[in-house]
């Protein structure tokens, strides 16, 4: 029988599991389908790309071909925008929005944008506070329900939680910025316009909420970690 406050934690995870489910797979049905409406001028996602930059007068930054699917990122210790296959060879308005939005965070880190470098900042510690979250998790959701760790468990469970939903909370501002530079570069530039434009919205609009609901339920838990530690305190 499992205890209220175990209970609570697998409902936490079973919704926001659920709900990160729905929104990937409508992620990638919105890639599916602005894959097939193709950008007027014929330029591919590469393309886009190295236009983007250049408009900004970013010439140390590469565009380079990747792997797999939506793994496309920017990498500012290398500086490169490493584009998946689908949207480095693409010539749909899927492949425009993506590749913008990650010269969009190649702006960022050319500007100084803050929250891009407090979020890389943050990068050595939350690797390192990764490596342990799942195990610490594990030992104090075991320590809540079969009596096991204590106080302490839970309050090391709690910092090191907190690096990693700091770290995701951060993101946030980093990709609406992005996205937000990329829609108003395809604009203005005349990249796409009208219903292309619409389009990319539309698409960064759910690679966003991704994002969205991870930061949620990384604060779920965390909430329910710091009611768990003040519920045994009294």
């Amino acid at each position: 029988m499992l205890s209220g406050g175990y209970g609570i934690y697998i409902i936490i995870t079973l919704v926001f599991a659920g709900i990160g489910g729905l929104v990937s797979n409508r992620l990638k049905s919105k890639f599916r389908h602005y894959s097939q409406v193709p950008m007027t001028n014929r330029m591919s996602g590469a393309e886009v790309a190295e236009r983007m930059l250049a408009h900004y007068g970013i010439r140390d930054v590469k565009v380079v071909a990747g792997e797999g699917m939506l793994t496309d990122h920017y990498n500012p210790s290398t500086k490169t925008v490493s584009l998946s296959p689908d949207v480095y060879e693409g010539r749909s308005v899927a492949a425009a929005a993506v590749a913008s939005h990650e010269c969009g965070h190649a702006v960022q880190h050319a500007e100084g944008y803050a929250w891009l470098q407090f979020r890389s900042k943050m990068v050595p510690v939350v690797q390192v506070a990764s490596k342990f979250q799942s195990i610490l998790l594990m030992l104090a959701v075991g320590g809540i329900a079969g009596g096991f760790g204590g106080q302490t468990l839970l309050l090391i469970t709690i910092a090191v939680f907190g690096v990693t939903t700091l770290f995701s909370l951060l993101t946030l501002p980093v990709e609406f910025d992005a996205s937000n530079r990329a829609l108003a570069w395809l604009e203005s530039s005349g990249t796409a316009r009208g219903e292309l434009h619409n389009g990319a919205k539309d698409a960064l609009w759910w690679a966003a909420m991704t994002y969205v609901v991870a930061a949620l339920s990384a604060l779920a838990i965390l909430f329910w970690l710091i009611l768990r530690y003040m519920g045994r305190r009294d």
